[in-house]
């Protein structure tokens, strides 16, 4: 059926309409573009409820039709939407931790005298130790395992965040000291949690990398003071964090001047009652796309379980983990902490072969 020429006509006056209506939108995006950085300088916020309170009204009292009072409201809010959106986005600044700022991978080394590890580089790390560091025989008799195997870094806690309060809380300084000295005696190097600003500068005497638990990702000013601390830091995800907060509280360690940060998906909190957390694994895929820093999967808090750590591991490497974090204790049975999820050294054997040659 041919159109109407009548119709075709004001289709092509529309198409001309269209086109002016775009040359001022984007005249009018250039100009609150310009207004959105002068805002920024000064310090102002960008949404004004009272100047888009009078640009309506002004806008309602020259309408004509034969568009009704509302529709034109409507059309306009969604007009200063998108220019809210246009200022914000320019204001916003280039985050470190995006490979828009840094598009190359970032290698993050572990480092004390002849003793090194790297993370994301070609090896893929094994991080092996205790939930807890209990006495010195523990942390002697599972350094000395633990090296047998080819791990390089021993973890061990000596702060322990506990559900309950009246939970094993960890050695603290003493603690610290332990691992510090089996990790040393051993040819290891050792990572150790800090929960506190207080105890920031004492754990950095001891432990060769520190670590931000699940419970302290967003502890703004411990993570400000690890940043401030000169230290390789593991950063673990805030058990119901965004893939967005957690690559943020990566930001605040960056902000400080500190890249050398290892992110650590240890699973988050969902109804699943089966496995102690749920492991997201889409988020370590996500983290590598968007970001240029190495990233680790804690398949012991992820799991839980001792059962599934092995399939959790090999999945983990396959979507592009740069390592693992597993817990290890010379008997599980009498932890102080965690029993139930620690691999004895028999059980830490046959995860090795199973998981084959893969470690760095």
């Amino acid at each position: 059926m041919q159109t109407d020429s009548t119709i075709l006509e004001l289709r092509q006056a529309v198409n001309a309409v269209n086109l002016e209506l775009l040359t001022k939108l984007n005249e009018r995006a250039a100009l609150v573009a310009q207004i959105g950085a002068r805002q920024t300088e000064l310090s102002m916020a960008h949404f004004d409820p009272k100047r888009e309170s009078e640009m309506l009204e002004l806008l309602v009292s020259a309408n004509a039709g034969p568009f009704s009072q509302g529709t034109v409201k409507q059309l306009f809010k969604e007009i200063f939407k998108a220019s809210l959106d246009l200022e914000e986005k320019q204001d916003k600044p280039k985050l470190k931790y995006s490979r828009k700022a840094h598009p190359e991978n970032t290698t993050v080394t572990v480092v004390r005298g002849d003793i090194s590890v790297t993370f994301g580089g070609a090896h893929k790390v094994l991080i092996a130790g205790p939930c807890s560091i209990e006495s010195a025989e523990q942390m002697d008799a599972t350094a000395a395992f633990v090296k047998s195997q080819g791990v390089t870094l021993m973890r061990g806690g000596a702060y322990k965040p506990r559900t309950s309060p009246y939970g094993f809380q960890g050695l603290g300084v003493a603690g610290l000291e332990i691992g510090s000295s089996a990790a040393r005696k051993h040819g290891l190097l050792f990572v150790a949690e800090v929960m506190d600003t207080r105890d920031v500068e004492i754990a950095a005497q001891h432990a060769d990398m520190l670590q931000v638990g699940t419970r302290n990702a967003q502890n703004f000013a411990l993570l400000k003071a690890v940043g401030q601390a000169g230290k390789p830091v593991l950063l673990k995800r805030g058990m119901s964090s965004t893939i967005e907060e957690w690559l943020l509280t990566a930001e605040y360690i960056l902000a400080e001047g500190n890249d050398r940060i290892v992110l650590c998906e240890r699973g988050i909190r969902t109804f699943e009652k089966w496995t102690r957390n749920t492991l997201d694994l889409s988020a370590v895929a996500v983290a590598k796309l968007e970001t240029h820093l190495p990233v680790i999967v804690d398949v012991t808090h992820a799991a839980g379980r001792t059962d599934i750590l092995t399939p959790l591991a090999k999945a983990a490497l396959a979507v592009g983990a740069d390592g693992v974090h597993i817990e290890v204790h010379p008997d599980p049975a009498t932890a102080l902490s965690d029993n139930q999820q620690q691999l004895d050294f028999s059980a830490f054997e046959r995860f090795i072969a199973d998981m084959g040659n893969v470690w760095g």
